[in-house]
């Protein structure tokens, strides 16, 4: 009985596991067909993504803006193509996806994606009027412009420039100033979605367009030739400190000073009290102090008369002047303090319109003059910043060029900004056509562009 029992038993209960199993066999079945459908899904998907093979290669390369290709220039070679391997191009060097970073971008294109980005989204027209830095007057057609209302945003939005240069009539007081300079520079925000150069001749003593106005309560840190006689390189420290904190306290992001220039002639009378003098190590040592003062308030600094304005006897105010000196011999003085600029950091240069025909072989002023900006300066001295040339309305330059004759020189000799061409409008309608005729190359536009452009980055 207790076998019998037991086998009947054993049978009720198999059935009962066979019935469980069968269930379970049956929702088993159910998620494979779920697993195989997903994976099936995901199959389709990563095919169609990264291709099957070298046959179904997929190229997803970023287009140039539609106002390009209506503008009728040619496509160039994008920067970054990936491909169905998993690898991407950046300029000509091929680097693993996963590995490849924004640093391996700026090496092989010489720009990071964030600036090449804003280059991407510029028009031709957007990026000629960034090289220029004018007068609120040119930009607006108004005399002593003192406030910045919808003229000045109209102008913005039509011909949006790099930099304003203010002089003493369009600087009235400080609550005008400040208000004028802000509205300027959100106008320039709104339109291209970079900050304005808001620029300023102040390097004290004679030439203070603020301090020198007696509009401003402001101290007036006098001559850098009495700096440069009876100070220290401390004094100079905190001559770039002061100004730089008013400049600051303004709204402006730019100095055209200091001057680096070497006083070898002393007959020079144009920048005999703007110079720190004749020796070569305190003008060097007190114009780069001069900058990192005005640096430490969050004020560019401006390096200049590229190649030295100290040897010359001639004012480029009214016309021609020039220096005999050679190459060797600038090499021992005046080009000193723009070399220990470029050393330590410099950001902006502004080059002279004076003339060099024992380094060039002819009478062309600097600013025009690829043998001066290119050759020696970018690459005999190695600097990459901004290149801003004196002002073009200046008799060197006006008297014997047109204004958009001399702008489109000055960028062909690799000057990247334009400051005060005599006629605006037509400076920059000329280098406009210069660049939709070839003339100027789109990468010579875009290797300028994208210094203004990395600047006003850190700026923002």
């Amino acid at each position: 009985m207790r076998i019998g029992q037991n086998c009947e038993s054993f049978g009720r209960n198999g059935a009962i596991r066979e019935s469980t199993w069968t269930e379970n066999a049956f929702v088993n079945k159910k998620i494979r067909n779920l697993v195989l459908i997903l994976a099936a899904l995901i199959m389709v998907f990563l095919s169609v993504m990264l291709g099957d093979g070298k046959s179904n290669e997929v190229n997803k390369s970023e287009s140039l803006p539609n106002s390009a290709n209506a503008a009728g220039r040619e496509l160039e070679d994008t920067v970054v193509t990936t491909e169905s391997d998993g690898e991407v191009i950046l300029g000509d060097t091929l680097y693993d996806a996963a590995t490849a970073t924004d640093a391996d971008a700026t090496e092989e294109t010489g720009v990071s994606p964030e600036v090449q980005k804003y280059l991407d989204d510029m028009t031709d027209e957007e990026k000629v009027a960034q090289l220029f830095v004018v007068t609120p007057d040119a930009l607006t057609g108004i005399e002593a412009v003192n406030q910045a209302g919808d003229g000045t945003k109209e102008a913005i939005d039509k011909t949006p420039v790099g930099g304003i240069i203010y002089m003493s009539d369009n600087l009235q007081a400080t609550t005008q100033t400040k208000e004028m300079l802000a509205n300027t520079n959100q106008y320039s925000k709104d339109r291209v979605g970079l900050p304005m150069f808001l620029c300023v001749d102040e390097e004290g003593g004679t030439v203070a367009r603020i301090a020198g106005s007696g509009r401003f309560d402001v101290t007036n840190v006098g001559n850098m030739s009495d700096i440069g006689a009876t100070g220290t390189v401390e004094d100079a420290r905190e001559v770039g400190e002061t100004i730089g904190t008013y400049m600051a306290e303004l709204g402006f992001n730019v100095d055209f000073a200091p001057v680096a220039d070497v006083l070898t002639n002393q007959e020079n009378s144009i920048v005999k009290y703007r110079s720190f003098g004749s020796d070569v190590d305190v003008c060097s040592r007190m114009s780069i102090a001069v900058a990192e003062g005005l640096n430490s308030k969050g004020i560019e600094a401006t390096y200049k008369h590229f190649p030295g304005h100290g040897a010359t006897a001639g004012d480029t105010h009214l016309g021609a002047a020039f220096t005999t000196k050679t190459i060797d011999e600038l090499k021992e003085q005046e080009l000193v303090p723009f070399q220990d600029a470029i050393d330590n950091g410099a950001r902006f240069i502004m080059v002279s319109h004076i003339s060099a025909p024992n380094i060039t072989g002819h009478d062309t002023p600097a600013s025009l003059s690829k043998e001066i900006v290119t050759d020696l300066l970018r690459n005999d001295m190695g600097y990459d910043g901004i290149v801003v040339t004196d002002a073009m309305e200046m008799g060197a330059i006006s008297t014997k060029y047109k204004s958009d004759e001399a702008a489109v020189m000055s960028i062909q000799a690799g000057a990247d900004m334009i400051l005060m061409p005599e006629d605006f409008e037509l400076a920059y309608n000329g280098v406009l056509e210069a660049v939709k005729s070839g003339e100027i190359s789109e990468e010579r536009l875009n290797e300028s562009v994208a210094r203004i452009i990395e600047i006003k980055l850190q700026m923002k």
